[in-house]
């Protein structure tokens, strides 16, 4: 047993503190597999835990990052062996169970994906759980039955994590995307992922009407709220939307109007405690129907010391597509 770098986050009556330090092993929590780190990544509940700007954190001390990859260090489940590469999303890391923003990690085997072939570690963290996210969407939208030859597909935050690796999926299965975006100045980088059209994120931010003029057929959305609330409003006669996240606001000011009278369908996605099957899947498809070349187009890598500042800018909307924190 010794001692690791680690993010720590702390909550007293001085406040709340994210900070590096030095983290003893043998307060690691329970689990039968070690792993060393080496990459995590910035998603947006990342940025929530290190500010506290939402009780992402349900104990501290706390190590946040809710992805990793890395290699396994020592085992005592069958499923996993001394240097096998996994990675692993959700399951309550960096929330209720210490995290990935640490050199290593201690978790339950059943949480654990093995690295799938084709994919390295680092490419892995620049999926992360916001590409994973975005494939569990993918396969939401093709098990419901839309197709591409319904209509266009429109993806909400597209300049994001999710939203950037969702375009280059949907434009992969064929799909004609339409990229809502706050930062028109990424409408060339969005064409470039997959885009056909970029529309302005204000054109569904703001309350709208219970029922709209019929635009697309699919949707996947990050954003919540009066966004998600247009996009169902506009989806044409049995689309489908998948709602992802909560980036604009939980609440879902809409009416049943689109459910009634258009037969359009609201499927949640989570990624968190997904079963393990469809985890499989979503990770072959990720493998191989992302191009190597439009995820490195989309992806910074940091050092470790970076990810606190990356983290707090996510929230800022300034980060685009992806960050990998390299954890050496």
């Amino acid at each position: 047993m010794g001692t690791f770098k680690a993010i720590r986050i702390d909550k007293s009556d001085a406040g709340y503190q994210a900070a590096f330090t030095d983290f003893d092993e043998a307060d690691l929590m329970d689990g039968d597999v070690t792993v060393r780190v080496s990459h995590s990544t910035v998603n947006y509940k990342d940025g929530l835990a290190i500010t506290g700007k939402s009780p992402v954190v349900r104990r501290f001390p706390m190590i946040p990052g809710i992805d990793f990859a890395g290699v396994v260090e020592a085992s005592t489940n069958p499923a996993f062996k001394q240097g096998d590469e996994v990675l692993l999303n959700g399951w309550g890391l960096g929330e209720t169970h210490l995290g990935g923003y640490a050199q290593k990690a201690r978790v339950k085997a059943d949480w654990l994906t093995p690295l799938p072939a084709g994919l390295t570690r680092a490419q892995a963290m620049a999926i992360g759980t916001a590409g994973y996210t975005a494939m569990l969407s993918l396969l939401a939208l093709e098990r419901h039955g839309v197709t591409p030859d319904m209509g266009p597909a429109i993806v909400t935050g597209a300049s994001g994590g999710v939203g950037s690796i969702a375009v280059a999926l949907l434009a992969k299965a064929g799909w004609r995307v339409i990229a809502s975006t706050g930062r028109p100045q990424e409408a060339d980088w969005l064409k470039a992922l997959g885009a056909a059209e970029v529309i302005d994120r204000n054109e569904l931010s703001a309350p709208g009407r219970p029922l709209g003029k019929e635009r697309w057929a699919a949707g996947i959305d990050s954003v919540g709220s009066h966004t998600l609330a247009n996009m169902l409003a506009q989806t044409s006669y049995g689309g489908a939307v998948a709602a992802c996240g909560l980036a604009q606001g939980m609440d879902l000011p809409a009416s049943v109007a689109p459910f009634i009278l258009r037969g359009v369908s609201l499927l949640g996605i989570d990624s968190v405690i997904c079963p393990q099957s469809r985890r499989l899947e979503a990770w072959a498809r990720l493998a191989s129907d992302l191009d190597a070349g439009k995820l490195a187009s989309l992806t910074t890598t940091v050092p470790f010391e970076a990810a606190i500042d990356r983290a707090r800018s996510i929230l800022d909307g300034v980060i685009r597509g992806r960050v990998v924190v390299e954890i050496p």
